[in-house]
């Protein structure tokens, strides 16, 4: 009988493979917690300040109060632009559970135009920061502010907040030389830091208010605050209060300024006055303006659309923009061009009679005066403005020549420090022509150049800072707004300069050419010897600017036209003649005879020279002298 085999189990080797196991899991384990310490290691220790910081994020968060906003002061301390306390509706976004519903409840207790509703819905979503308060309507009336007042228990997320608004106390007469503010649009947000114009209402945005925009907003204040999970403030942290913006002093004389855009009375037109000796400019009028105060808190759609739709321009500045022919005034440049280059002289004569030819069977340019002037020399010609002289004179020395002396006297470019927006005119050349007609210069061309027509165009503060620089004798100096910026005197771009000397072969022609100027006031036969009589001199030329070209034999009757076509009526003057203070440049559009802006001129001149302003204007003296 067999014996059946038996197996028997192995237990030595099931513990050694048990043993391996368990060594290989703890391994496996140790390993593990390795990594798991080296990655606890490296996020604690190595990235510590990364990810604080993302903690510090979702826990802290920035709110911006912005800043008061900088004033605008005249040369005597009167403030152009001020701030005033003001009530406005401000939203919480993230303690609003339905906006639709806010905006029901709302529309039954004030009235909300959809402008502002969108405006609010487009910063809410622009700066995605729930807890920080947007205004929603800013300038609340009185009986407004009680109308929400009763009901704000009902309004989640809306409260009444006390701000500083913008305010010009002076109106139209100062719109275009100190500019307004206006409500934030998502597009200025493209342009500034949208942080710290987060809880701001207004933004600079023509004249003065939009250049220094940067400078008198300031710098906003920042608050550290805690949050919860839904972006509740729970409490603040770390505060920094704002910094105000700084103080514009200004060149402006706020008198003057009134003063000379009353005096343009019914007339569209443009003066612009500046001191010789800086280059600051006393007066920028554009007549007519417009009320700034309309565009601070948004201005209507009809409102907006009756200053559009107004014939007389009154959003258009006339002072920067305004295209005019020079007319007769660009002859005592003309003149001094003709010197400079070897083309006249002071002792040469020339027989002026009522018409002037290029060829002898050439067309007629015709003399305002029909007859003639008889024998004259140049400064004749500047004392009775005499066309033919400078026909003549510009025919010889052809557009080269009168371009690059003119340029000298900043025609043709922008030159304006702290302003935008200045056209830059149009001072012609052979390459303009060519590139914008395709046609070459003809000596016609240079005659109507010659009387400050045809194709030449400049703008009211070109054509003042050239009559400054004549005044100084060839001082230029770009001309600017701002004096002072806060306590220090303003500094304006690198590179651009601020002043420039105009360096004639013979400087005696600087005196030669403002006596000549003088005379245009005390000769007998001087175009503006209705000036006579001023306890100082003056120094003046007058200028009739054509509104459409006349036929060769076409006579001007101002009569049997309409007024739109009515020639210009400009004077340039600066005054006391030898030890100049002020110099101005008047344009009265369609005013047909040149003894209205001469008249305005004068006025100015008593006014400022004398401080003698009528009594009308004593609101306006501020209070302290520059």
């Amino acid at each position: 009988m067999s014996r059946r085999h038996q197996n028997f189990r192995n237990y030595r080797q099931e513990q050694r493979l048990t043993q391996q196991r368990v060594l290989a899991a703890a391994v496996f384990v140790l390993l593990m917690a390795v990594v798991l310490m080296a990655r606890l290691f490296y996020l604690q220790v190595i990235e510590h300040e990364l990810y604080q910081t993302k903690a510090n994020d979702n826990r802290v968060m920035l709110v911006t109060e912005p800043p008061p906003r900088g004033l605008i002061y005249d040369r005597n301390g009167l403030v152009l632009a001020d701030n005033r306390p003001i009530h406005s509706l401000t939203v919480i976004p993230e303690r609003v559970e339905s906006f639709p519903k806010l905006k029901q409840m709302l529309s039954g207790i004030i009235d909300i135009s959809d402008s502002e509703w969108e405006d609010f819905d487009d910063r809410r979503k622009e700066y995605r920061r729930p807890y920080q308060s947007l205004t929603l309507k800013s300038q609340l009336t009185d009986e407004e502010w009680a109308k929400v007042s009763v009901d704000l228990y009902k309004l989640d997320g809306v409260q009444v907040e006390a701000q500083l608004t913008r305010y010009y106390p002076y109106g139209e007469a100062f719109a275009h030389a100190v500019g307004y503010v206006g409500r934030i649009t998502t597009k200025d947000l493209e342009t500034v830091d949208k942080l710290a114009y987060q809880g701001a209402l207004f933004i600079g945005k023509t004249g003065v208010e939009g250049f220094y925009e940067k400078t008198l907003f300031g710098e906003a204040g920042l608050s550290k605050v805690e949050v919860n999970a839904r972006g509740r403030i729970m409490s603040e942290l770390e505060r920094q209060n704002p910094t105000p913006g700084k103080d514009l002093h200004l060149y402006l004389d706020a008198r003057l300024q009134q003063y000379a855009y009353d005096l343009l009375g019914e007339y569209t037109g443009s003066v612009v006055a500046i001191d010789p000796t800086t280059g600051g400019i006393l007066a920028l009028v554009s007549k007519p303006g417009y009320d700034p105060n309309l565009f601070v808190r948004g201005i209507s759609v009809d409102d907006y659309a009756t200053l559009r739709q107004s014939k007389k321009l009154p959003l258009f500045n006339r002072a920067l923009r305004g295209g005019y022919p020079p007319a007769s005034t660009i002859k005592p440049f003309m003149g001094l061009a003709g010197l400079e280059y070897g083309f006249s002289s002071w002792t040469e004569r020339y027989f002026a009679k009522g018409y002037y030819q290029i060829n002898p069977d050439g067309r007629r340019y015709r003399d305002w005066k029909r007859t003639g002037h008889g024998w004259i020399n140049l400064e004749r010609s500047i004392i009775e403005s005499v066309d033919t002289y400078y026909y003549q004179l510009a025919n010889k020395m052809g557009i080269t020549p009168i371009h690059n002396f003119l340029t000298r006297f900043g025609f043709g470019q922008t030159t304006l420090l702290d302003l935008s927006g200045e056209s830059h005119g149009l001072l012609p050349s052979n390459e303009w022509k060519k590139a914008k007609y395709k046609e070459p210069w003809y000596p016609g061309d240079s005659v109507n150049v010659g009387i400050g027509q045809g194709f030449m165009v400049a703008t009211p503060l070109q054509i003042a800072a050239a009559t400054s620089a004549l005044a100084s004798k060839g001082h230029y100096f770009y001309p600017r707004m701002t004096r002072l910026v806060g306590d220090h005197p303003a500094e304006f771009e690198d590179g651009l300069g601020d002043e420039h000397d105009i360096v004639l072969k013979d400087q005696r022609n600087w005196d030669r050419m403002i006596d000549a100027m003088r005379k245009v006031i005390t000769d007998a036969h001087g175009t503006a010897r209705r000036l006579q009589g001023t306890d100082y001199e003056i120094a003046g030329k007058t200028g009739t600017g054509q509104v459409f070209s006349l036929q060769e034999d076409q006579e001007y009757d101002a009569d049997s036209l309409e007024k739109r076509l009515h020639d210009h009526a400009l004077f340039i003057g600066f005054a006391p003649a030898r030890n100049p203070k002020i110099s101005v440049f008047a344009i009265f559009e369609n005013g047909g005879s040149s003894s209205k802006p001469a008249d305005l001129t004068k006025a100015l001149f008593d006014a400022y020279l004398h401080d003698d302003y009528p009594a009308r204007y004593d609101y306006l003296k501020g209070d302290k002298n520059d």
